[in-house]
């Protein structure tokens, strides 16, 4: 008797599963979490990319622990971050620790795993865009006219601390032109351009990034009318205050070249 149920279960088992299969139904493919991004060292979030649902309703989660821990979390926040996200707030995030995560896609055929992904939050820092970017052409009586930039910092970075470093760069190009001239700021929030074409139409956008991370998205463009007139060559770009950075040479075409600076080694996805 005991031998016939078992028989009818597993016959049952079998023409479910080819039904299933017959109508497309298959297990979940496997999801990737593809970048990790904080925008101030105090929070931040993963997104991940689903895999085939095999055509039935698939459930994501995402598990962590911490390097040296064998406690399993879920992530404490699918909202924050928008659809196949995890977000973690202040209280889950931790500098100098590495998160070891992965994401587990269910449905009712099975189950899939991402690859681990490995994340210490100190190097998937990329700041918001800095804010309140102002430009105008000043003409001091006694010298040429020059294109001078001020701009804030993020407002969700707090620099008082000392602990968050931002770098600037600034790049500007004539409304119709296809190429940017870029230029390093250093640490400073004001800038002055020396060299520009006459009555020009300009766009002018600013980038931050931190010590450690990856460069911010550029500030939605400005524009500024260049008067018309003698063209504006006192000089290079104007700078200040790069105490811990390499000098910027002039090229023969008076510009300056890039500065130099060493990019940390990132251990997540960009």
């Amino acid at each position: 008797m005991k031998e016939n149920v078992i028989s009818a279960t597993v016959v049952t088992l079998l023409l479910f599963l080819n039904t299933c299969l017959l109508n497309g139904q298959l297990p979940p493919g496997k999801p990737e979490i593809f970048k990790c991004r904080s925008p101030n060292k105090e929070t931040f979030t993963c997104w991940w990319r689903p895999g085939t649902d095999g055509g039935l309703p698939t459930n994501y989660s995402l598990t962590y622990h911490r390097e040296g821990e064998t406690l399993m979390h879920e992530c404490p926040d699918y909202i924050t971050g928008g659809p196949n996200s995890c977000h973690f707030g202040k209280q889950y995030t931790s500098m100098w620790r590495t998160y070891i995560m992965m994401v587990n896609a269910t449905n009712q055929m099975g189950s899939s795993f991402s690859d681990e992904l490995y994340v210490d939050v100190t190097y998937i820092v990329q700041p918001d865009p800095p804010l309140e970017l102002t430009v105008e052409v000043k003409q001091p009586e006694d010298r040429k006219p020059y294109l001078w930039m001020k701009w804030s910092p993020p407002t969700l970075i707090d620099l008082k601390t000392g602990w968050f470093t931002l770098l600037y760069e600034i790049r500007l190009k004539p409304e119709k032109a296809a190429e940017w001239e870029t230029h390093f700021a250093g640490q400073q929030t004001e800038f002055k351009i020396l060299s520009l074409h006459p009555g020009q139409k300009y766009l002018v956008q600013v980038r931050c990034k931190p010590d450690h991370g990856y460069w911010s998205a550029w500030s939605p463009a400005t524009f500024i009318q260049i008067p018309s007139g003698d063209p504006l060559m006192l000089g290079v770009s104007h700078y200040k205050n790069l105490k811990s950075y390499s000098p910027r040479k002039i090229s023969s075409q008076g510009r300056l070249q890039p500065a130099v600076f060493t990019k940390a080694k990132l251990t997540a996805v960009q």
